[in-house]
């Protein structure tokens, strides 16, 4: 198993799973019966060889490389996708028989078929192929002051090209690996804000469900700012939405042990999805993000307008700060500005890179605005 930090934390933040490549067995156990029975008769057709364990009720199929992919396209093609999230599975290298502490790598069929997919990633991870750019926040009423930078994950693939962040959480997440990218972005973030100098507020992303319990699954993130000697009161931790809905008392525990060590929040996406006023209320956050979907071409659509507008409304009487992600015209960021919105970020002002922008432009209210 590879290690992504060798101090104290949570195991399943820090250890990548291993590769499914060679011979090896694949337990699986089924939610229902009928899935059972869909599987052997699809198994059969394909002249797939396997055993099943009634005592255990428990299908056990040996498999290698020449037959995998056609085992996937057999299960993909005659499952559910609520089969294949329900079904539960233990791969063992080679033709091991399980033991009683290889069960806490039990898994669902929908993430073996995924992490079998994810070599990439795994090479990415294990060699730690990421970086950060960086994109700047500045003041709404003065553009050319940058009050913050944010940190977005970017990794490379074996040739060097770019590889974008949708696509490394998107498989990480389907894959079953998502603690582990959540907690190695972090500490990239970490790193790399620290070898740039940043000294303006770092935004950090994070997602809730990549934390068990912040007490471990966050404490390397914190050694890692201490060590950098960043003030904590200059990073902001981003909740990003990914849960539907979010589990409020799992962000509150959350969200109370970042602002019990000195950092500031902030809510991500805000006004879109499940980001709804209720977090304000149970969270408390510093800061809001008003979602790009809000933002975007907000100066010729009423709706959008009214909605943004009673948002930044109810902030400001929070005393909560607002910041308009997504700007890419002169018109919304006027919009925003003359209603009040306190930060501004989008490819409008500058986009995300390595290194940081130091400077960024003044644009000012000669903007044309058009009204709603």
């Amino acid at each position: 198993m590879n290690k992504i930090d060798k101090g104290l934390g949570c195991t399943r933040c820090e250890t990548l799973p291993s590769k499914i490549e060679g011979k090896g067995t694949l337990y699986i156990w089924f939610p229902v019966v009928h899935t059972l029975n869909k599987l052997i008769s699809a198994l059969g057709k394909a002249e797939l060889d396997y055993l099943l364990l009634e005592d255990e009720q428990c299908l056990k199929i040996l498999l290698e490389a020449n037959n995998l992919e056609g085992f996937i396209t057999i299960i993909t093609a005659r499952l559910t996708s609520k089969e294949l999230k329900e079904t539960q599975v233990l791969w063992m290298a080679l033709e091991a028989e399980p033991l009683f502490r290889h069960f806490s790598r039990v898994t669902s069929l929908n993430s073996f078929i995924s992490l079998s997919k994810c070599e990439w990633l795994l090479d990415i991870l294990a060699q730690e192929r990421l970086t950060c750019h960086f994109q700047p926040i500045v003041y709404a009423d003065d553009t050319s002051r940058i009050f913050g930078q944010e940190a977005l994950l970017r990794g490379f693939d074996d040739r060097g090209n770019l590889i974008s962040p949708g696509r490394i959480f998107t498989n990480a997440q389907d894959a079953g690996m998502i603690f582990q990218v959540d907690a190695l972005a972090r500490q990239i973030a970490i790193r790399e804000a620290s070898r740039h100098g940043i000294e303006e507020r770092i935004f950090i992303n994070f997602s809730p469900t990549a934390v068990y319990d912040p007490n471990t699954c966050l404490r390397m993130t914190v050694r890692a700012i201490s060590e950098a000697g960043i003030p904590h009161s200059n990073v902001v931790f981003e909740v990003m939405e990914s849960e539907q809905p979010p589990d409020i008392n799992h962000l509150i525990k959350i969200m109370k042990f970042y602002q019990e060590a000195g950092f500031l929040i902030a809510l991500d996406d805000f006004g879109t999805g499940y980001s709804n006023l209720n977090l304000i209320h149970e969270l408390s956050p510093d800061f809001i993000k008003l979602d790009r979907q809000l933002i975007q071409n907000v100066h010729k659509d009423p709706y959008k307008a009214l909605i943004t507008e009673k948002l930044l409304e109810i902030a400001h009487k929070l005393d909560i700060k607002t910041i308009a992600e997504g700007i890419e015209s002169p018109e919304e960021l006027e919009w925003v500005r003359s209603r009040g919105a306190n930060f501004a970020q989008g490819f409008l002002i500058a986009k995300p890179i390595t290194p940081p922008v130091k400077t960024t432009p003044s644009l000012g209210s000669e903007a044309m605005f058009v009204s709603v």
